[in-house]
This record gives C-alpha cells, structure tokens and sequence, in this order.
C-alpha cells in the first residue's frame, strides 16, 4: 500500500530522503530474505532505506510520509522540530471510525457502506490526530478487501499529492465517537453458517473465510449471494489449488443433507 505514494511523491518532484521499513522477511523453501515491496520499490528508484524509524533524525528532513507502517511511531521521533520530524499519514477511513491496524476489513465486516481516506497530522495517540483533509469513497454491495484497497489507495495517494502541492492547511481535530480496528484473527474467519447470509458474504468478501466439509478445511474465495441465500462459488479443499464449487462438488459427491460446516 505504501509503494503508489512513494512513486507519486518522486514523479510530483520532492526530494524522499529515507524510506523506513520492516525488515526483510524469510520466504520459501529456500529460506530466502525478501524485502518489503516498498523497500524494493526504494532501491529501484536509488533511495536509501532503513529498518529503524529513528535513523529520521538529524538528516533535516522537513515531513516524514507515513502509510500502513503498522507500528506506533515514538513520542522523540515525533517531537517539534528540529529536534524530531513533523509527519503525516494517509489513515483508510473517516476517522475517528475505524482507528487501528485493520480499518478496511473493518468497514466491509460491519457493512458500511462508505469508507475514505484521511490524511492526518501524526501524533503519540493511535489514529487521534487532527485531520487535513478527507476523500470519501463508497463501498459497494459486491467490493472485496482487496478492491477496497485499490481505490483507496489510489485516493490516498492522488490526496497526498495534491495537498502537499501546497502548504497544508490548518488541520481539524476529529470529531465523533471514535471507533477501533483491530487486527483480524484468524477464528473470525471461519463461516459460521448460521448467521445471517449478508454478513457470511462480507466475510468471504474480506478473504481468507473458510468452512470444514467431512472434518477437512475447505476455504471459499467467492459466493454468490442472492434473494437471502449465499452460494459458495471458488473453493479451495486442503491440499488442492482453488476450484468452482460446482467442481468441488461433484467430486465429493456428498449425501443428502451433507454440508459445509
């Protein structure tokens, strides 16, 4: 999510002294280091990274850029300058609701039908400071977590763009009863198939929903939901790649009155 802001933020002309970033994870058989794509993104375009967010300090830089960096910046780091750097964050969602780690999933899980973006001036608290500008974007009946993602980041990133095109503004303090995202765990994603139908599709919307059929994990990537009933669509059963449920199905070829559970 961070990788579209630091291309637009290069091609707009400001100077990215440093881009800070997790460290690189081990991935694959091999046990292999691999970057975060913003890393990757970084050294392609020849700026230098780091994994410490203090290493900002003592290089004068006038605004530090925050995207979905995942960890609660330190009060010294955010000090006045000169002694700390001034930042500012795109927040995907219109605080205060669905301030924390997981603001996309949150809105699709609860049915909102409206998300949006935020860009905020950074401060000790989670998501509490005051706002410079808001982008809405609606949320539609049929959007997944990952196209959520998309369009707002491409909104985030053409707002912070167009805002630091010019001083900003004299930023609001959020106003509303504020609301937490918190991080998605994993026994929130499986189906329980009693609930209602609409909130079944929204989970199987967010990704990563799954069910068990004769005691085994199936995963469900996509359902069709229509007049009140949910119909499972992609399937993926353990061990196997995914495949239409209609497949899935008439391989297993189950008893009447069998089903996922």
């Amino acid at each position: 999510m961070a990788v579209p802001p630091l291309h637009a933020l290069v091609e707009a002309g400001h100077e990215v002294a440093l881009v800070v970033t997790r460290v690189d994870k081990r991935r694959g058989r091999g046990n292999e280091l691999s970057p975060s794509p913003v890393k990757a993104a970084a050294l392609e375009l020849g700026i230098p990274v780091s994994h410490s967010v203090d290493d900002v300090l003592g290089k004068s830089i006038e605004l530090g850029v925050v995207v979905a960096f995942g960890q609660l910046i330190k009060p010294h780091v955010l000090a006045p300058a000169p002694e700390g750097v001034p930042m500012v964050n795109i927040h995907f969602s219109l605080l205060p609701r669905w301030r924390g780690a997981a603001p996309v999933e949150r809105a699709l899980l609860a049915g909102d039908t409206e998300t949006g973006t935020c860009l905020m001036q950074l401060e000790e608290g989670l998501d509490t400071g005051p706002v410079y500008d808001t982008v809405r974007v609606p949320i539609g009946p049929t959007d997944t977590a990952d196209d959520l993602r998309r369009v707002l980041v491409a909104a985030g990133t053409e707002q912070l763009v167009r805002c630091l095109a010019e001083p900003l503004p004299q930023p609001v303090p959020q106003r509303g009863e504020p609301v937490y995202a918190a991080k998605i765990k994993p026994e929130e994603l499986r189906i329980d198939w009693s609930r209602p139908a609409e909130e079944i599709d929204r989970l199987v919307r967010l990704g990563g929903a799954w069910t068990t059929f004769r005691g085994k994990r199936v995963k469900v990537h996509a359902a069709v939901l229509a007049e009140g009933v949910l119909t499972p669509t992609t399937v993926q059963p353990e061990g196997k790649g995914p495949m239409a449920a209609t497949d899935f199905l008439r391989g297993a070829r189950p008893e009447p009155g069998e089903t996922f559970a």
